[in-house]
């Protein structure tokens, strides 16, 4: 590891050791509102190995360590009442969720659920939805790549109860960014048989249907509705992907699907999702379906549980001093092959890994990640050993 990342991940653990949980990131106003900022710092490194299957420059891994994200935002709460969320990668120069939820308590005096506005995740992938600092893996499953729609601009409304959730929304318009045109209807219904503190079993489906729009550029050139489904060998510091459907003309709409399943039993569970996505398309040409899948095993070698709330899982919360420890094991395959004269090719991996949860704002992670990807008649079988220092409040 580079002298530079040596000497920074030493001063964040030192950071963290000693600010324990009582970091001064929330002000309280007289009325009770609560004004908090809100920080995501991840420093990465991917070591790629046995990765010149495709033997073309443009498949080539090539090793990189740098930030991953700098995630800094800002919270105002009134609890019962409402709270606005903005959020900014600067790493990515790309903005998170910016949104007002409010709680319709506050308006009608009975709770009703919460009606969100703003910019926020579309609901198929759990993997894809959970924070991104409660990452249990280092990175997305490639199913969740190459399903997960993105942030959308949109209205939502969410109830929540002890053994069932639901959500609705419509989203319209491009994403704070100025791409994606189009409009998408989204729905999530969620299970949970069995909640408490040290044990879920939760259940659940989600769907949308996603009209995309053309656009015309700056110069004046139309392009008409499209999709693209891809995802990378599990490594977030290359922008290779050895499975791609490359780019979809004359979509009429996508439709996107998901099943997902966590139990999760004092410090060991499971969490696994079913995700598929089908690009309809006009002037005869053939549709397009991709589909996968992934299973997640935790076990927390020190006793604590994974967290849950709101749906999914969180980070988990150490009741030691010397934090706690989990292990991990996923396998999840992703096929792009299934449409009419296209290869879009079929990828499996197996990743390993392993947390330590210094205290709640500050962990360590490494990955070891066996990718294997066919595409036509091109075939790659990375390795991947990566590791973040990374550090939240």
């Amino acid at each position: 590891m580079p002298r530079r990342a040596c000497l920074l991940a030493l001063a964040l653990t030192a950071t963290a050791a000693h600010a324990g949980d009582d970091w001064p990131t929330k002000f309280s106003l007289a009325d009770g509102t609560e004004v908090s900022g809100t920080l995501n710092y991840a420093w990465d490194l991917n070591d790629f190995s046995g990765d010149d299957g495709y033997g073309t420059a443009a498949t080539a891994l090539e090793d990189a360590h740098t930030n991953r994200r700098k995630e800094f935002g800002i919270v105002v709460k009134k609890k019962d009442v409402y709270d606005f969320t903005a959020v900014m990668d600067f790493q990515s120069k790309l903005w998170l969720d910016v949104a007002l939820r409010v709680e319709t308590r506050a308006l009608f005096d009975r709770d009703y659920g919460r009606i969100r506005v703003g910019y926020f995740k579309t609901p198929v992938s759990m993997e894809s939805t959970a924070a991104s600092r409660a990452s249990s893996m280092l990175e997305a499953s490639a199913a969740s790549q190459a399903v997960y729609e993105g942030r959308r601009t949109g209205v939502e409304w969410s109830l929540e109860r002890p053994r069932y959730g639901l959500s609705a929304a419509y989203f319209f318009g491009q994403d704070l960014q100025g791409d994606n045109p189009g409009t998408t209807a989204a729905a999530r219904a969620i299970w949970t048989p069995v909640r408490r503190a040290d044990a879920v079993v939760h259940l659940a489906v989600s769907g949308s249907v996603e009209n995309a729009h053309g656009h015309r550029d700056g110069r004046g050139l139309w392009s008409g509705p499209s999709a693209r489904f891809r995802a990378r060998p599990e490594a977030g510091l290359t922008a290779v992907r050895l499975v791609d459907s490359g780019n979809l003309g004359g979509v009429d709409r996508i439709e996107r699907g998901g099943l997902e399943a966590l139990w999760i039993a004092g410090p060991r569970s499971l969490q696994a999702e079913y995700l598929h996505a089908t690009a309809q398309r006009e002037d005869g040409l053939g549709d397009y379906r991709a589909d996968g899948y992934y299973v997640t095993g935790s076990w927390v070698l020190t006793g604590e549980t994974r967290p849950y709330a709101a749906g999914n899982v969180g980070n988990v919360k150490p009741a030691h001093r010397y934090g706690a420890v989990e292990t991990l094991l996923r396998y999840g395959e992703l096929d792009l092959d299934r449409a009419d004269g296209a290869s879009g090719g079929h990828q499996h991996d197996l990743t390993l890994g392993l947390n330590w949860y210094l205290s709640t704002h500050f962990k360590f992670q490494a990955n070891y990640v066996r990718a294997s990807a066919q595409r036509g008649a091109l075939s790659a079988d990375p390795r991947v050993l990566e590791l973040r220092a990374q550090v939240n409040f």
